[in-house]
């Protein structure tokens, strides 16, 4: 949830917001109901406090005076349910209003669309398509099947099989290995949770229709540990010697890919159901953008070990989500189809999320402040396996196993047909 407070009197953070594509409008009906619920919440507060004076007072009265100051309190109790009516409405339009709001956009981010990103580096060439596409290769060697997973589930499922196995789990283990040498505490996460923890990681309302559900036990299939890992400290108080916190979760995620029909129907690059290394991190207000850096060259260093040609882009403005205030993409080049396709991303995510969750650090010279969250994620298995079928493939029609990941899958150095 954004600052109330910051929007009404900061220019630079409500143009933030308007570079997301929030009208004026509505941000300032947004304002307008902010400043009728803190005046409600204030009369409401003296009314309390004239309620409680008057009941108390009626101990003490004489009397003569004893019946007047009874009416008189129960005057003020009325008056006093009636505020607390009116201020329980316009408290929940207010919230309603404010978690539609996204984080602002930081300054350095670039105004426009999704084509209006910047490229900040190129790294490694791009190659001409190689003898089989992605899906092509997967299917000629026996390692993905969707056919007989869409004839069990539908389609945007697949069966990894074979050596394709033992090179997913070779890349779980070694980002781990990486991640855990770079400071992060591994974590297996739930994948279910209730719905406030989505609104307070700053998914809901907006990504609502990407969700399954779990209807009957009020629970939702997350689409990325970071749902799990942002509910970790939710609520606590953390030591600023402490920070950063850096957790690496690992889940099987789920998403529905609505919006997406006809798109990337081959392969492992757009799937219902894919597993994922998720970097969060915890920091200290005054650290988090370099802490967002620290994540982007862990994932580049993950990409380099890889031996993947790649490009870092700044996502612009109206092509972030809701609680990014900033976010870098990370585009794997992908020969068959002669362009970059995203492959990871890490984010920013200041205080909007550690708002809903109520994430502070206690600070000796200025006192509780919201933490700063961040996310990014190490390797989105499908994504990455495709990536070294286009990449590590051969003349031959084999796929190189790429050299850091043979010791994690017994030595094997190439991948051929059954």
């Amino acid at each position: 949830m954004i600052d109330l407070r910051r929007l009404g009197v900061d220019a630079d953070y409500r143009a933030g917001i308007a570079a997301k594509g929030v009208d004026d409008a509505e941000i300032d009906a947004l304002i307008a109901v902010d400043r009728h619920a803190r005046a409600v919440r204030t009369s409401t507060e003296l009314l309390r406090a004239e309620a409680n004076q008057a009941s108390k007072e009626i101990g003490h009265a004489s009397p003569e005076d004893r019946q007047s100051k009874i009416e008189g309190a129960k005057d003020l109790k009325d008056r006093l349910a009636s505020a607390e009516r009116e201020l329980t409405e316009v408290e929940a339009e207010l919230t309603d209003l404010a978690i539609s709001v996204p984080n602002p956009a930081h300054p350095s981010v670039p105004l426009g669309d999704a084509d209006s990103f910047r490229v900040e580096r190129v790294v490694g060439a791009q190659t001409e398509a190689p003898p089989l596409s992605h899906a092509e290769i997967g299917d000629v060697l026996g390692i993905v099947d969707t056919e007989r997973a869409v004839r069990m589930s539908g389609s945007r499922f697949a069966y990894i099989l074979g050596d394709a196995v033992r090179l997913q789990f070779a890349l779980v283990q070694w980002t781990l290995n990486r991640l855990i040498d770079r400071g992060f505490t591994p974590a297996v996460v739930p994948v279910l949770v209730r719905e406030d923890m989505l609104v307070d990681a700053g998914f809901f309302p907006t990504d609502r229709q990407q969700v399954y559900a779990v209807e009957r036990d009020e629970l939702f299939l997350v689409g990325t540990s970071e749902v799990a890992l942002a509910g970790f400290h939710r609520g606590e108080r953390l030591s600023e010697t402490e920070l950063p916190v850096r957790l690496a979760g690992y889940s099987t995620c789920f998403r529905r890919e609505a919006g997406t029909y006809g798109k990337d129907t081959q392969g492992l690059f757009r799937v219902h159901q894919f597993d994922k290394v998720e970097m969060f991190s915890y920091s200290h207000p005054d650290d988090s953008w370099a802490e967002l850096e620290y994540l982007l060259e862990t994932e580049e260093q993950i990409f380099a070990d890889l031996e993947l040609p790649y490009r870092v882009i700044t996502v612009a403005a109206g092509d972030l989500g809701a609680a990014a205030a900033k976010k870098y993409d990370i585009e794997v080049w992908i020969g068959s189809e002669q362009r970059y396709r995203e492959l990871t991303s890490c984010s920013n995510y200041t205080d909007y999320s550690a708002r809903r969750m109520g994430t502070r650090v206690r600070s000796e010279t200025s006192g509780p402040e919201l933490v700063h969250t961040l996310n990014g994620t190490a390797c989105a298995i499908g994504r990455t396996l495709l990536a070294i079928f286009e990449n590590h493939q051969t003349a031959d029609g084999t796929i190189a196993v790429p050299e850091v990941l043979r010791p994690y899958c017994g030595g094997l150095e190439t991948i051929i047909p059954r």
